[in-house]
């Protein structure tokens, strides 16, 4: 084993929701170890692409409603426009609706369980055919959630989707890895983004949230920097259907 098992060169590498936040941090990671990178995002994703060309990596900017399956076959055809090949898809885009479950809306159930379990399925799915026909394997790196492993309060729907992402993982590492496709996901803890901004800010929160991570600290972006390229590398080649927590130690406790 050496260091260039973890090399990406020559490799292609979609990121779905990569405008911002961790996507961001996992697709430069990718492009740091030398993988072009596909960006699949509703807006424009103009600083990520930016810092990925900075790093003398190409960039294909593709814009799509990922919670309209129709638009996802259409996507890895588009992705073959860098070089003829697609190598790894990370499926980080998802969202998430608050609300005490008793009144939770079908809508919120809906949208959430399609973006963030649906979508993961069939992408993944439109991937891996793509990889078959290849005939070199790939890399499907999922985002799940710590809970994909805890209950969570007013999440019903994301708690749920994340439970079922690690599921999903698992299911498809059974059927695709004899085909040299390794199916796995990351699990990241508390983040500091911006859709935790409110949680950092509340001082109650933060020191709640903050006694319980043995690291006491928030994880970044840059905390998804070595699991990513680890689970996209020849590194992780017999790494198959596995869940990688990066929280910090929470879940531990």
């Amino acid at each position: 084993m050496t260091l260039d098992n973890f090399q990406l060169q020559g490799r292609v590498a979609m990121v779905t929701g990569c405008n911002t936040g961790l996507g961001q941090g996992m697709a430069l990671a990718l492009a740091q170890a030398g993988a072009d990178i596909v960006g699949v995002n509703q807006s424009a994703p103009d600083e990520t692409r930016l810092s990925v060309e900075s790093l003398g990596r190409r960039f294909l900017d593709l814009h799509a409603d990922l919670s309209d399956i129709a638009n996802l076959g259409s996507l890895v055809e588009q992705s073959l426009s860098l070089s003829g090949q697609l190598d790894i898809l990370v499926n980080n885009a998802g969202i998430i609706r608050r609300a005490d479950a008793i009144n939770f809306t079908e809508q919120d159930w809906d949208d959430v369980v399609n973006l963030n379990l649906k979508t993961v399925f069939f992408l993944g799915q439109a991937a891996a055919r793509q990889f078959i026909a290849q005939g070199t394997g790939g890399k499907i790196i999922n985002v799940a959630s710590m809970l994909s492993f805890q209950g969570g309060v007013r999440v019903p729907s994301y708690t749920a989707s994340k439970s079922g992402v690690m599921g999903v993982t698992r299911a498809m590492a059974n059927e695709w890895a004899t085909h040299g496709i390794n199916v796995n996901a990351i699990a990241p803890g508390y983040m500091a983004t911006n859709n935790t901004a409110a949680l950092q800010a509340d001082p109650v929160r933060n020191a709640a949230i903050l006694e319980r991570i043995p690291a006491k600290r928030w994880g970044l972006p840059a905390d998804l920097a070595g699991p990513v390229v680890f689970l996209a590398s020849a590194a992780s080649n017999y790494v198959n259907g596995h869940t990688l927590a990066v929280d910090g130690g929470w879940l531990a406790r």
